[in-house]
């Protein structure tokens, strides 16, 4: 690992064609002591740093980044090596017109970053303090975006349900939780085949509003490349509410009453949500009688919020990726965090040639079929020099398989001292097909795999850093169970998803005030084993 104060200096002398020795005679150095600046991470004594400084070269806080380390000799990563034949991409549309893909991709280039590089780092240096046990990764949204359900209510109320989760979870844990939306760019899906047949007709797979239509018509299922562009700009139009509910007074904890969903009505949950929102609030005026109020503690009015999605589309995302002027490393910035899935993280795979060479954070799907030596490969591969915050590894088992086959991951991991951030996806493992027809996930299954994520982390000494859920702010009927007691015969009422079944607005709410009791245990057995 490196600092990016070393990449500066690098970067420095090579424009000036300057040795090590060279460079480190200016400031009374031994050229293999910039060595360790440049390839280590190392920091100059104060003097040195003082004295950078003022050449402008580096500044002081650079010498505390974390950047990237240059790739071995011989190893040759860019934007487009994906494509190169020794790597095999899956999940990719067949698009029937290449010169139209150039053209829409060609666009995308031209097009401003919808995040930037500054921003990811930030989320970075967020999710290393996850990983060393000192916040706690929320991360929820949509299954899959839709051009059609476009609306700043939608957008809203998601967000909305992501706060209240956030407070339960703060309050209870006393720790930070680290926002991340499954928003903003979460459109393309994997499919478990290419093709679908209905009455006897066969069509491609619908792939995500950003391929191809819905509809089961010839016309619509013909992957588009025109439609990467209205993702880009639904994705950009979301970006920028997103922020204006983030910075502009939407998310100031004085509002924290005003969160709650009107549909909730007299739901336990929410009576629950409604007292913690009064604890809050008799600690802000205490603390306004203090003297400390949003004004001055600019926390209490805005919040950190960051956008994910799963790099599945690879034209896309190679469209998206930018060098970053300031580090001279790549990045997608078509969100802030990416993720590898289940179906797309094989060894030679495209979608991991391709993460390997960003610097935004990355996720990994690991699942039954993943094996430890395949996972520590895989973990060399993404992050070389194991920077901590780099690797969020999301878990997606099955209520009655997690415990079984969670634990050799993590010994793995804990013993080659990978520093990475632990979370649990209980929505993937556990769909069950209805007596009517409907795709469905049961509560009481999601919450089981939650449990057992904790027990097998508190087993094992490790932190149980995170939660993946596919959720919305919507009044859905898609999930069963749950203190509102949706059955099977409910489903039909309210069944809007355009691929999974999500976790409406009230059982999102309902998980966060459970895995905060299950967080709050976590902490308390901690603290006595830290004194």
């Amino acid at each position: 690992m490196t600092t990016l104060a070393g990449t500066k200096i690098r970067r420095f002398r090579e424009e000036r064609a300057l040795s090590r020795a060279a460079f480190g005679a200016w400031y009374d150095t031994p050229g293999s002591t910039v060595q360790g600046w440049e390839e280590d991470g190392k920091r100059a004594n104060a003097q040195v740093v003082n004295q950078i400084a003022a050449n402008g070269i580096a500044h002081h806080a650079d010498w505390y980044v974390a950047a990237r380390a240059p790739e071995p000799s011989g190893t040759k990563w860019a934007p487009d090596s994906w494509a190169l034949p020794e790597f095999q991409a899956r999940q990719l549309p067949n698009y029937p017109d290449a010169a139209a893909l150039n053209a829409a991709t060609n666009t995308l280039t031209s097009y401003p970053p919808l995040v930037f590089a500054g921003e990811a780092r930030d989320l970075t240096a967020e999710l290393a303090k996850v990983a060393r046990g000192e916040a706690f990764l929320l991360q929820g949204g949509d299954c899959a975006e839709s051009f059609a359900e476009f609306h700043p209510n939608n957008i809203r109320d998601t967000f909305r349900v992501l706060l209240q989760m956030a407070v339960v979870l703060t309050f209870a844990s006393k720790l930070p939780t680290v926002k991340v939306g499954r928003m903003a760019g979460q459109f393309a899906k994997p499919r478990s085949a290419d093709t679908e047949t209905i009455d006897g007709v066969e069509l491609p797979s619908y792939r995500g509003d950003n391929v191809n239509g819905m509809e089961f018509t010839a016309a619509a299922r013909i992957p588009d490349p025109q439609r990467m562009l209205q993702g880009y700009s639904q994705s950009a139009a979301t970006l920028n509410l997103l922020r204006a509910f983030a910075n502009g007074g939407y998310a100031n904890l004085h509002q924290v009453h005003r969160w709650t969903h009107d549909f909730l009505g007299s739901s336990p949950w929410a009576k629950k949500f409604a007292d913690v929102a009064d604890r809050i609030g008799e600690a802000l005026d205490f603390m306004a009688a203090c003297g400390i109020d949003a004004d001055s503690v600019p926390q209490l009015k805005a919040t950190q919020f960051f956008t994910s999605h799963e790099a599945l589309l690879l034209p896309y995302e190679q469209a998206m990726t930018r060098q970053d002027s300031l580090t001279g490393d790549w990045y997608d910035t078509s969100a802030h965090m990416l993720w590898i899935g289940d179906r797309t993280r094989f060894e030679g795979s495209a979608h991991v040639e391709f993460l390997r060479g960003i610097g935004n954070p990355i996720g990994l799907k690991c699942g039954p079929t993943l094996e430890p030596d395949e996972l520590l490969r895989l973990l060399d591969t993404l992050n070389p020099a194991r920077i901590a915050g780099r690797i969020t590894l999301i878990t997606r088992y099955g209520h009655d398989k997690i415990e079984a086959g969670l634990p050799k991951l993590v010994r793995a991991v804990k013993r080659e001292g990978h520093p990475v951030v632990w979370s649990c996806d209980p929505m993937h493992g556990n769909v069950v097909k209805a007596a009517n027809g409907y795709k469905t996930r049961p509560f009481d299954r999601i919450l089981a795999e939650v449990r057992g994520f904790f027990a097998v982390h508190r087993a094992e000494g490790t932190y149980a850093g995170g939660i993946h859920a596919e959720m919305t702010g919507q009044n859905v009927t898609e999930c069963t169970g749950g203190a509102i007691d949706i059955s099977e015969l409910d489903l039909a009422d309210r069944y809007h998803t355009h691929c999974d079944p999500r976790l409406n607005a009230g059982q999102s709410l309902e998980l966060a005030f459970l895995l905060a009791e299950m967080l709050n245990d976590e902490m308390k057995a901690r603290r006595p084993e830290a004194a």
